[in-house]
C-alpha cells in the first residue's frame, strides 16, 4: 500500500545484526542504574552469593539481581512475576542483565534474602547524593503512603472484626434452625435430605463459632489487639476512601524539595502519621547532613509534641493545623479567631475584649493556661461565640 510509511520483513535476514546497545539512548536511565551497581561492593554492603559456590549449578550474580529490581523500582513494577516477564521482552532490561532471564522466584527470593543489604544500597545513594551536592536546600517534605500486605483481610482480627463476625454465625444458626424447623415439618426424602443438609450446616457454622471464639483470646492477649496470620507486621488501616480499608503498612518518606530525591524513609505498621513527624525529621537531617532543616508536612502530622520536638532539636516544621473545632462547624467563632498577644500574654476576641490568664491545669499530662473575659455577658456576638457564661480559650504552656 501506498503513501504509508513502512515498516521492515520481520523475516528479513541481516548480514550485520543491530548491536543492542543501539537501542539504548545515551540518556536512558538504565545507564545510570548500570554504572551505579557495578561500583558498588556488594559484599561489604552485606548481599549473599557474591562469592560463587565451588559446585553446583552456577547461580545469578547479586549485581544482576540488584540492576532488575532497581529497573522494577524505577519503572513502579513491583511484582517479581511482572519483571520476569519485562526480562523477555524489555530491550532496557535486556540490555542491563545482558539477555539473562531470571525466573520470578529467584527474584523474590533475592528481595527476601537481601533486605539489609537493599536498605544499605539505599544509604549509599543518599551519601553519593550528598557527594554530588543534590541535598543543596535544607528543606524536605515529609508524607506516608498506604501499601499492601500479602495478608488477606479475613486472615486479620481485631475485636471488632471478630465481634461483627460472631454476629453473622449467631444469625445464620438462627436462620438454618429456623429452616430446619419448616422441614422437620414436611414429609418425604426431599425434606429428610434438606434437614440433613441444614444440620451439616449447623455443625460447621458451630465448629467456625469455636475458632473465632479461641482467636477473640488470641486477639485480646495480643499488645494492639490485632493479629494477622499470614504476614505477622501487617496491621488493619484506614485509607482515605469512606469505609474502606487494607491490611499493609505505612511507609513514610523524607524527599528533598529541589530534586524530589528521597532522603529518608521508615516501613511503620501505624495507621496514622501524627506520630511520625519528628523521627523522619531527624532522619532526613541525619541522612542529608543538614545543620538546620525545614520540614514540610501535611494536617495529618500535627501534633503538639511532634512540633516541640522538632522544634527543640532545631528543626522548623511547617504544618497546617486541623480545623476540628466543634464550635466553628455550628457556626460559632473557632479558637483561630482568637488572636494572641504575646506581649501581653492575652488573647483579644472578635468583639476586641482581651481574654486575660486566669489559671493553669494539668490534662492529660499537659499544662494548660486557661484565658476568659467578664465582658461576655454584654456583648452583643456572644450568641455567635458561646453557649455558657463566658468563651474561655485553653493554651497549651
Amino acid at each position: 500500500m501506498k503513501r504509508f510509511v513502512e515498516g521492515e520483513d520481520r523475516h528479513q535476514v541481516t548480514l550485520l545484526p543491530d548491536c543492542l546497545d543501539d537501542y539504548v539512548g545515551e540518556d536512558n536511565p538504565v545507564r545510570v542504574v548500570e554504572a551505579f551497581v557495578e561500583e558498588l561492593d556488594l559484599a561489604g554492603l552485606g548481599f549473599a552469593g557474591v562469592v560463587p559456590e565451588a559446585t553446583g549449578r552456577p547461580s545469578y550474580h547479586p549485581a544482576t539481581l540488584l540492576k532488575i529490581y532497581l529497573y522494577g523500582y524505577l519503572n513502579r513494577i513491583a511484582s517479581s512475576r511482572r519483571l520476569e516477564r519485562e526480562t523477555q521482552r524489555n530491550l532496557e532490561l535486556m540490555w542491563l542483565t545482558g539477555r539473562l532471564m531470571p525466573d520470578f522466584k529467584t527474584i523474590a527470593d533475592f528481595r527476601r534474602d537481601n533486605g539489609p543489604a537493599i536498605q544499605a544500597t539505599c544509604r549509599h545513594f543518599v551519601l553519593l547524593c550528598r557527594q554530588l551536592k543534590l541535598f543543596s536546600e535544607a528543606v524536605v517534605a515529609i508524607d506516608g503512603s498506604k501499601f499492601k500486605a500479602v495478608n488477606n483481610r479475613d486472615k486479620n482480627y481485631t475485636p471488632a472484626k471478630l465481634k461483627r463476625r460472631i454476629e453473622q454465625i449467631e444469625a445464620s444458626i438462627v436462620r438454618y434452625l429456623s429452616a430446619m424447623d419448616a422441614a422437620d415439618r414436611q414429609e418425604g426424602e426431599v425434606a429428610q435430605a434438606k434437614s440433613a443438609r441444614l444440620r451439616e450446616k449447623i455443625a460447621a457454622l458451630r465448629t467456625q463459632m469455636q475458632e473465632v471464639r479461641a482467636m477473640e483470646a488470641v486477639v485480646q492477649a495480643a499488645p494492639d489487639q490485632q493479629v494477622s496470620l499470614t504476614d505477622p507486621d501487617a496491621r488493619s488501616m484506614a485509607t482515605s476512601g469512606k469505609g474502606t480499608g487494607i491490611v499493609g503498612y505505612n511507609v513514610q518518606a523524607a524527599v528533598d524539595a529541589k530534586h524530589h530525591l528521597i532522603v529518608a524513609h521508615e516501613v511503620t505498621n501505624i495507621g496514622n502519621d501524627r506520630a511520625q513527624l519528628s523521627t523522619m525529621a531527624q532522619q532526613a537531617r541525619d541522612a542529608g547532613d543538614y545543620k538546620a532543616l525545614t520540614v514540610i508536612a501535611d494536617r495529618g502530622y500535627f501534633k503538639g509534641e511532634e512540633i516541640l520536638a522538632c522544634d527543640q532539636a532545631g528543626m522548623t516544621p511547617l504544618v497546617p493545623k486541623p480545623l476540628t473545632s466543634g464550635a466553628k462547624a455550628k457556626g460559632r467563632f473557632g479558637k483561630q479567631d482568637f488572636v494572641y498577644i504575646r506581649e501581653a500574654d492575652v488573647y483579644r476576641c472578635p468583639a476586641g475584649e482581651r481574654l486575660t490568664w486566669r489559671f493553669n491545669r494539668v490534662e492529660d499530662g499537659q499544662l494548660l493556661r486557661h484565658y476568659w473575659t467578664t465582658a461576655c455577658q454584654r456583648c452583643a456576638l456572644k450568641a455567635r461565640c458561646t453557649t455558657g457564661k463566658e468563651r474561655r480559650v485553653k493554651r497549651w504552656e
